[in-house]
């Protein structure tokens, strides 16, 4: 990559994020960034050095707002080029910058203006850079810190540039903040460290070149993705990774490539080499709206690597997307399975063996993914409930070790000392570890203990969504709730697009008998919900607790009633 370049020529790697950017711009002028608009067709190109003047003039206007080293700016925006100017911009300043999520096109402004408030007083926000109708809906409603906090980009343009002092930060002082998945509750800010974040992508290339003998930017042209920046995988897997290997990084908007995933792969086929990563969802809706005769046309043999993570992956989607898109050049190893989570900058574990996905059985029953060996100077280990390491093949909590870890949460040292134990930090995932490679299979906080049987939520979720046929786009939650002398009691949410009485009948009892002869387990509750009612994080994952909340207080609206 650029630093590899580097060198070669006798110079010592980039050490922070804005020499790494410099050195794109010096080194790689002829690759840069392309956006693609809401209709799918590209919008605009820039190469590195225009997004470095870019980021000089984004640190410029946000000094002229009033943001210094050290302050922490929220990055409310959309894809576009105003979160590049204001994002590189606050690195380029020395000021901690942190990814939201924009509010969405039909999402309710009350809820979007709470959470954000939230975060905003939570947090300590300097600044936050939104669209102007949410600073507009902030006064509206009441919401103090979001009101005095947010600023547009519009008016920040029309503010001008203040003179600045280009921040030359230490490797360990924190480069930015990023938001951990909320999955298991409210989400809270990891501190990124420069050396944590470099180290992460330098990593992840050598581990994704790992079966073609070297770093994969030295085969790679480009990366395409559909990933919301405010994702760690969209942030450090893509914008990150291209702008330390000097790489084309082509982004779509991710609501486009829900309303239509095919833009996406027929990109993958006209970038040259290729890379891309996705959550096992985003695989499965290509698998639901492109297979068969929409497949015809596409070109994917130059998809080099398709990494999948940031959620349970489930070896069905896997073997679908391979039989429906080997047709168009899809190599079985360009399937790159991976792990890795906020608190680890990104990347923990890859699959550097390029031999396709591999399953074996979990603990429970299901069969579970290979999601690889650890990425370079990075221990696993699995571990009981008291720290103590497990032997291959048992289940236990997996533990992370190495110079990519976190350097905590920001304002949070009880969160912070729980989390990080002796250097190891401790993730909340299950796992196992087999011939040196590491199978996911579920989450510690997440297990349901019926009848003193530990289930794991996926479980019944993949029954329920198997048995409804689908298993991406259409989703199940699965929660315990407590039924006065009988204990704890499984629910599960299914969404459906049917909404004939009949056939909601008929699925409400082919699902309860899947889980009664798989599990040997009774149903208190199945809840039919239309499809996009339960909620989940950025990367797909359920949010079970948030989902139980709404199922107690009677705020889910059934299609069909289970039969509690």
């Amino acid at each position: 990559m650029d630093d590899r370049t580097a060198r070669r020529a006798g110079a010592t790697p980039a050490r922070t994020l804005p020499e790494a950017l410099a050195r794109a711009a010096e080194r790689a002028p002829g690759r840069g960034v392309g956006l693609f608009d809401r209709r799918g067709r590209e919008a605009g190109r820039r190469a590195w050095p225009e997004v470095l003047a870019a980021a000089r003039r984004g640190a410029g206007r946000l000094a002229r707002a009033g943001v210094g080293a050290g302050d922490r700016v929220g990055v409310c925006l959309p894809t576009s080029w105003e979160w590049f100017e204001v994002w590189l911009g606050a690195l380029v300043l020395g000021a901690r910058p942190l990814a939201l999520a924009p509010p969405g096109p039909m999402g309710a402004p009350e809820a979007t203006v709470a959470r954000l408030d939230r975060l905003t007083g939570r947090l300590g926000l300097a600044r936050i850079v939104a669209p102007a109708a949410l600073a507009a809906d902030a006064g509206r409603l009441g919401a103090r810190d979001l009101a005095a906090a947010a600023v547009a980009p519009e008016e920040l343009a029309a503010g001008g540039e203040a003179p600045f002092t280009p921040a030359a930060p230490e490797p360990e002082e924190t480069a930015y903040l990023q938001l951990t998945s909320g999955s298991t509750g409210d989400p809270r800010a990891v501190m990124v460290s420069h050396r944590a974040a470099l180290h992460n992508v330098r990593a992840s290339d050598a581990a994704i070149g790992a079966p073609w003998g070297g770093p994969a930017s030295a085969r790679v042209e480009a990366v395409v993705s559909w990933l919301p920046l405010y994702h760690d995988m969209g942030l450090v897997g893509c914008l990150l990774y291209s702008l330390a290997a000097g790489h084309d990084l082509w982004l779509f908007q991710p609501r486009n490539f829900l309303a239509r995933p095919r833009g996406w792969l027929e990109q993958l086929g006209r970038r040259g080499a290729a890379i891309a990563p996705a959550p096992n969802f985003g695989y499965q809706l290509c698998l639901e709206r492109v297979a068969g005769e929409e497949a015809a046309g596409l070109d994917l043999a130059s998809w080099k690597a398709a990494m999948v993570g940031a959620e349970m992956i489930r070896p069905e989607t896997m073997a679908g997307f391979l039989d429906a898109f080997g047709r168009a050049g899809f190599a079985a190893e360009a399937m790159r399975p991976c792990y890795g989570l906020a608190e680890a900058t990104l990347a923990v574990t890859f699959d550097v063996e390029g031999r396709g996905v591999r399953t074996r059985p979990a603990p429970a029953g299901a069969r579970v993914v290979a999601v690889g060996r650890p990425v370079a100077d990075t221990e696993l280990r699995i571990a009981d409930p008291a720290g103590r390491p497990l032997p291959a093949e048992r289940e236990g909590e997996v533990w992370v070790r190495g110079p990519g870890l976190m350097s905590g949460y920001l304002d949070d040292p009880g969160a912070t000392a729980e989390a990080l134990a002796g250097g190891w930090l401790r993730t909340g995932d299950l796992g196992l570890l087999a011939g040196g490679e590491l199978y996911l299979t579920g989450r510690i906080k997440d297990i349901l203990i019926i009848r003193g049987q530990n289930l794991m939520p996926h479980e019944l979720e993949w029954l329920a969504e198997r048995t409804a046929g689908g298993g991406g786009a259409a989703r199940a939650g699965a929660f315990a709730v407590a039924r006065g002398a009988e204990g704890e009691q499984a629910v599960v949410v299914l969404e459906s697009e049917s909404r004939a009485p009949e056939a909601l009948a008929a699925l409400d009892r082919a699902v309860r008998l899947a889980v009664a002869h798989a599990l040997s387990l009774p149903l208190a509750d199945l809840v039919l919900v239309r499809r996009g009612q339960i909620p989940k994080t950025t990367s797909g994952k359920v949010q079970r607790r948030e989902l139980r909340r709404r199922y107690l207080a009677g705020e889910l609206e059934r299609l069909a009633a289970g039969g509690s």
